[in-house]
């Protein structure tokens, strides 16, 4: 069973900085695109960041310049440098992967990030 786990939560500060990590197991990682999710209270679950197979990435509008979506194929990790967190990144944070060559996805369970003073 495949299952994502993600770490690095918490509390943060406005203008601080946070990363999360996400160890996915148990599958090709390095045929996997690997995205980060997240969803607040009474909204819908909205794509953050994606990295491909090929290293390529991609960002939603409202993080660009402030977020880095990274991997480590050969820890099987996928990993989101946040920094610069505003109060409206307060979330669950979800890792995704999702395979490049067939109908395979894994999400993790979440992990919370609260901006606040």
């Amino acid at each position: 069973q495949v299952q994502p786990v993600e770490f690095g939560g918490g509390l943060v500060q406005p203008g601080g900085s946070l990363i999360l990590a996400c160890q996915v197991s148990g599958l090709e990682f390095d045929l996997y695109t690997l995205n980060w999710h997240r969803q607040a209270p009474g909204e819908q679950r909205q794509l953050v960041a994606h990295i491909s197979s090929t290293h390529k990435t991609d960002y939603a509008d409202s993080v660009k310049g402030r977020f880095t979506i990274s991997r480590d194929n050969a820890k099987d990790m996928v990993y989101l440098q946040m920094n610069s967190l505003r109060p409206e990144d307060t979330a669950v944070y979800f890792c995704n992967a999702k395979s490049d060559y067939g109908s395979w996805e894994y999400w993790g369970q979440g992990t919370q990030v609260t901006v606040s003073s």
